[in-house]
């Protein structure tokens, strides 16, 4: 995203164009009137990413325009991150362009922030980390009230901690979670709030079981497992697993299971057409699992063949998708046995093409 594409006077306007795109591309599974999530304008984004250009004794935040890498465009400010973000940019700029020790061979740097104020920063450089300057950046850490990462090639040198700490209010209940850097973490905290609360609006209490994939660090999860009798998550990452049973424990979810599997292996298992020792640790054998719901996050790409075909078989299906046009691809197949129930649009990435959506699924009579 370029800064010239941010205008909060156009915002509502661009959202609409793009709730239009996506409803042509689902029309042919007469989906209901869609529920509308709009975005904060400015403000939201709780990650960024900036490669660092060095120009004499200059050194700036750039991006670059789509296929274009020699051709930076200098960030000097940034108005949809959060506060925290747009804070600390020029203060951690001028301490690395008076700080010798901490610029030289700096490549790149990221920015991991949380609703709750927390702040992660990551420089990675071109060079070996040594001792001096892990000293001058413990003092920067400290100017900037955040935790910090150093990484060169085969390095990584942990200033503090190597996650941030989230709390987030969901309808009367709080939930903490930890994120790991380099974990996926949902970029729009303001919209995040608002899908897992419409998850929860549109999934009563019921006796039954839960299979999530692609659980991540747990975002929907912890939330979720309220509603249902028990939970299996899954995931194939394995720090956002174990970030993910952090989570559980630290808000005393015990009805919730975690495996390290991605999604199709997940579907073998279900199959049974292959065993897993990461099932193994299961308190109880799969087929223990009554399972009625599917809870999917894909990435962009969508689901794969094998899943879908495991999908089929669930009563309902809740879909949280960040590609339209994958989500329609997937919609061709799950149509010939459910029906869209429920439709939300999320706009999780205001200024960009790109549009979150929430399906809930329901199988058809037999």
């Amino acid at each position: 995203m370029l800064i010239s594409t941010i205008q909060p006077d156009q915002y509502q306007r661009q959202f609409e164009e793009k709730v239009g795109s996506a409803l042509t591309l689902l029309a042919p599974f007469a989906p209901p009137e869609p529920t509308l999530y709009a975005s904060p304008p400015l403000g939201y984004r709780l990650r960024a990413e900036f490669r660092m250009w060095h120009e004499g004794d200059a050194l700036d935040y750039v991006m670059f325009p789509p296929g274009k890498p020699k051709e930076p465009i200098v960030v000097s400010d940034f108005p949809i991150a959060t506060s925290r973000i747009t804070d600390c940019m020029p203060m951690l700029r001028q301490s690395l362009q008076r700080s010798a020790i901490l610029r030289r061979r700096l490549f790149q740097v990221e920015f991991l922030s949380s609703c709750s104020g927390n702040l992660l920063v990551t420089l990675i450089y071109h060079r070996p980390l040594d001792a001096e300057w892990e000293v001058a950046a413990t003092a920067l850490a400290a100017q900037l009230n955040c935790d910090l990462i150093g990484r060169s090639r085969k390095q990584k040198v942990i200033i503090g901690k190597d996650w941030v700490d989230e709390s987030l209010q969901i309808q009367g209940s709080t939930y903490d979670y930890r994120q790991p850097e380099q974990c996926f973490t949902q970029p729009n905290g303001s919209i995040n709030q608002r899908m897992i609360e419409w998850l929860l609006t549109h999934t009563p209490p019921c006796q039954t079981d839960l299979l999530e994939l692609y659980c991540g660090v747990g975002n929907f999860t912890l939330p979720l497992a309220q509603r249902f009798r028990r939970v299996l998550a899954t995931e194939l990452n394995k720090r956002a697993t174990a970030a993910a049973t952090h989570n559980a424990a630290a808000n005393s979810i015990h009805n919730l299971e975690l495996a390290r599997l991605s999604a199709a292996e997940m579907s073998q298992a279900m199959a049974g057409d292959r065993l897993f020792r990461r099932l193994s640790t299961l308190k109880e054998p799969l087929d223990s699992f009554a399972f009625k719901t599917l809870l999917v996050d894909p990435p962009r790409a969508g689901i794969d063949i094998d899943t879908l075909g495991l999908a089929k078989g669930f009563d309902r299906i809740l879909y949280i998708s960040c590609n339209p046009k994958t989500l329609s691809e997937n919609l061709t197949a799950l149509s010939e046995t459910h029906s869209i129930e429920t439709l939300a649009f999320f706009d999780q990435f205001p200024y960009t093409q790109h549009l979150e959506s929430g399906v809930i699924l329901k199988r058809r009579p037999i």
